[in-house]
Formats: C-alpha cells, structure tokens, sequence
C-alpha cells in the first residue's frame, strides 16, 4: 500500500482510502428521490473494515447521513477489534435537515455531531467536513458552523477540519474564509474542474490535503456496462444520466481496451489508470474508493501509484472527449 502526507495535517494515510456511503445501503429522501446504494450486506461491510486495516488501509470516510447513520454505527463495531487509534477517520456533517429550516442550523449540528461520536463510539473524530457549500443565500450560516466546529476542536472531539462539495467552483467560493485542513472535492477523469477553477492550485499553494471522492463516477467509468442498467429503489445511480445513455457507454467500453493495452503491464490495468491519473497531480491527496466487498477490497491494494505525467495526460484526454 502506498502513503502519502494529507498536507499540513501531517497525517499519513493510504492513497487508496476507503470510502463507506455504499455500506449505509439504499436509501430515498424527499419524494422517493434515491441517495443510497442497493444490494449493500452488512457482513461485507464488516469484513471489509477488518480486512482493510489488517492490509494497510487506514483511512476511512463516511457520514452521518449514509443509510440515516447505518454506515457510522458499523464502523462502530470494529474497535474491540481494531485499535481506534490506528485509523484515521473522517465523517461528514450537514446533509440532515433534521426538522430545522436549514442543513446547517447550529443546534442541529451540534447534536448531529455528537450523534457521529456515539455512532461509531470513539472519543473524536479525526477529520469533519462540512459535508456542502450550500452556507444560505448569503452565505450565512458559513461563520457559525465552522464556530461550532472549532469548539469541538477545543474540546478534543474533532482533530482536522474539512470541506466538501461536488462543485469544485463553490468550494472556491468558501476556502480562504477559514483554516482548512482538507478538502474533499468530486473528481474523475470524465468530470473535472479541479484545475480550471484554481482549486488544484489553492491546495499546493496551502499545502492542504485533498481526498478525490467519486473517482471511477459509481462504477460507470470501468466500462462493465455494456448497455443500461436497473438499479433497485433507493440506489442513487438512478439519477445519472450517463448509466442510460448507450452512446456513453459505448465510448467507455472503448477506452477500457485503450486502457487495457497502454496498461497491460498491471493486474488491473484500467483501475490502475482512472485513479493514477488522479493521483499525479495531487501530492497530498488520496483517493476515496467505495470497497463493498472482499473482492473490490483485493483490486484496491493493487491501486495507488500516480501516473507519470504523460500517462496522466493521456487518460484524461480519451474520457473528457465522452459525452
């Protein structure tokens, strides 16, 4: 397993992180809109923990909202097993409207921060993100929820403090209004404004960590679908139009054999290009990857070495012409 520095935290985590939303399972919010993942099993959800951080993998990420906390409270599970200590772990807070006219009402995020410490029974959490940029209208809930956050700080419930978005130009919009320590932005070779929008930039020049979520876009990107899929009720995957779009499809299971033949030298030569590609620009990220089971756990220990640059190049340049 390759390391790397997450910025001015000093932390070192593996490259290839563990990220957890599918272990919450299927879930609808709203009016049945799909947030989850479906055919999730808590047994391999467990098994992955243990195997994960018997072989090295000691960065683990969720949030209170994966599964309404199902994916907290399993983590929670592990520690007569696996020593707290040894992970680095990271959780998310906003995405729970709980009752209150917004995601990031201050009585709201303190209870919800509390309920992710007694979810995954620890005594602090290593990294907590603020989970969006949506800060009100005007950006006016901004100063109280990192006020908040900073108390948890001073109390010794929270170590690092995070943002996180899908939009790379909102998280611009917000980075030097506080001390970040990492950044979590939506990255993959097919959808990237990570570059244009400074953020790349910003982060070098801070020295902060990052953490790429998203990286083979929930699966789409490893050209396994050869014609649209049916995910069952509450499977977020639903609601991207990619996965129904024969054409798209159609061009990625193309670039899987580019892949395969430019990277027939790795046991998992198109994995092994879509987060390299990700990783040769970032020398204090990570990549988050959703490892549902023993077996996706096994192609991730492959994975975690940055491309050359001109690899790099090459990948990002046969999926941003998709679409």
């Amino acid at each position: 397993m390759n390391y790397t520095n997450l910025g001015k935290t000093g932390e070192k985590v593996s490259t290839i992180s563990l990220g957890t939303w599918a272990f919450g399972g299927p879930g609808t919010i709203g009016k049945n809109i799909p947030v989850g993942w479906s055919n999730q099993k808590e047994d391999d959800s467990k098994k992955v923990l243990f195997s994960a951080a018997d072989k090295g993998i000691n960065h683990w990420d969720t949030a209170d909202v994966y599964g309404d906390g199902k994916s907290e409270l399993i983590i929670g599970t592990v520690w007569g097993e696996i020593k707290r200590e040894d992970i680095f772990l990271a959780t998310k807070v906003g995405w729970d409207m709980g009752g209150f006219d917004h995601y990031y009402h201050p009585i709201l995020m303190k209870k919800n921060i509390e309920r992710s410490l007694s979810n995954m029974k620890t005594d602090y959490i290593d990294l907590l993100y603020l989970h969006h940029c949506n800060f009100g209208k005007n950006g006016e809930y901004f100063s109280e929820a990192i006020n908040i956050i900073n108390t948890f700080k001073e109390q010794g419930k929270v170590r690092f403090l995070g943002i996180s978005d899908w939009s790379c130009k909102k998280i611009m919009h917000f980075i030097n209004r506080a001390a970040f320590d990492v950044v979590q932005p939506y990255r993959n070779v097919m959808d990237s404004s990570y570059s244009s929008t400074g953020l790349k930039d910003f982060i070098l020049d801070n020295d902060l960590g990052v953490c790429f979520f998203s990286p083979i876009k929930h699966g789409l990107l490893t050209g396994k679908y050869l014609t649209p899929p049916i995910f069952e009720k509450g499977d977020h995957r639903a609601n991207i139009k990619e996965f129904f779009d024969q054409n798209i499809l159609d061009k990625i299971i193309i670039n899987k054999k580019k892949m395969e033949e430019r990277f027939s030298y790795h046991s998992h030569p198109v994995m092994h290009g879509l987060i390299g590609a990700l990783l040769s620009d970032s020398p204090t990220g990570c990549v988050l990857l959703g490892q549902r089971d023993l077996h996706q756990l096994d192609i991730a220990l492959t994975l975690g070495e940055a491309l050359s640059s001109e690899d790099a190049n090459w990948v990002r340049n046969i999926y941003q012409i998709i679409g």
